[in-house]
């Protein structure tokens, strides 16, 4: 995996760049810095402008952990989708009911173990249809690591569990993931190709769900086992790269 900055990162940049492609990213670390408190997250002014200027001339969508309502009124721009709980809400013919019940299972256990959450300093961020037990304020985070671990020993019912940074993600076996949302926008806009940044291994799916001629970018140090296809440094760096994106737009 190269930096996206690189020679080749540049000229795959510029290739997708001219094929009407749709423009898809996460929110958390991706548009908006990670911060303690989830509720806190803001994308910098920097990023707005480009993405909105973006938005402007070729369809761009957040596909975000999020619940839709939430990413959405962090933005200043119409994003032409957003899509939330990492692929399970934002398009009107999902089995939203059956993905809310999924999580009851789960929110049964976490209602049964009130002094335990607050013990291992979690918060639990339940979105309707995934649930995240964020630790990242947690005074010994792999003790609440392990806490959580246990808990999903004992789901009644299993689900899928995803491990991110100084957070576990509960969604429903049968809901679409971040691969399923990318490649379905793509269709639906009829474009040609894609572009997905993301920083976590929740984004993994849409990685590995894009077409060869697409582009994908992880935020991040390289990490070998990521199947993005090149690595930016940091969040600092978005706003760059979405110039750049604007740049290598056709007039």
């Amino acid at each position: 995996m190269k930096h996206v900055f690189s020679n080749d990162g540049k000229a795959a940049l510029k290739a997708v760049m001219t094929r009407r492609p749709l423009l898809a990213f996460d929110f958390d670390g991706t548009l908006a810095p990670l911060v303690p408190n989830p509720q806190d997250a803001q994308v910098p002014q920097s990023v707005q402008r480009r993405l909105a200027g973006l938005a402007a001339r070729v369809p761009v969508a957040v596909i975000t952990g999020r619940a839709a309502a939430d990413a959405r009124a962090r933005l200043e721009f119409a994003p032409c989708r957003v899509i939330g709980n990492h692929g399970a809400e934002g398009f009107e013919d999902l089995p939203s009911a059956a993905y809310r019940a999924a999580m009851d299972g789960l929110r049964a256990l976490l209602r049964a173990a009130p002094a335990d959450v607050r013990e291992h300093g979690l918060m639990i961020e339940d979105k309707a249809y995934s649930i995240a037990l964020h630790y990242r304020m947690a005074r010994d985070r792999d003790a609440a690591l392990a806490f959580v671990r246990a808990l999903v020993k004992r789901l009644p019912a299993p689900l899928v569990v995803s491990y991110g940074k100084l957070v576990v993600n509960f969604t429903a076996p049968e809901a679409p993931h971040k691969g399923d949302a990318l490649r379905r926008l793509v269709a639906e806009h009829a474009c040609e190709a894609a572009v997905f940044i993301g920083d976590d291994d929740n984004d993994e799916p849409a990685f590995a769900s894009a077409a060869p001629d697409w582009l994908t970018v992880r935020i991040g140090k390289h990490s070998p086992a990521s199947r993005a296809m090149f690595f930016l440094d940091d969040h600092a760096q978005m706003a760059m790269l979405l110039q750049d994106m604007a740049d290598a737009l056709p007039p």
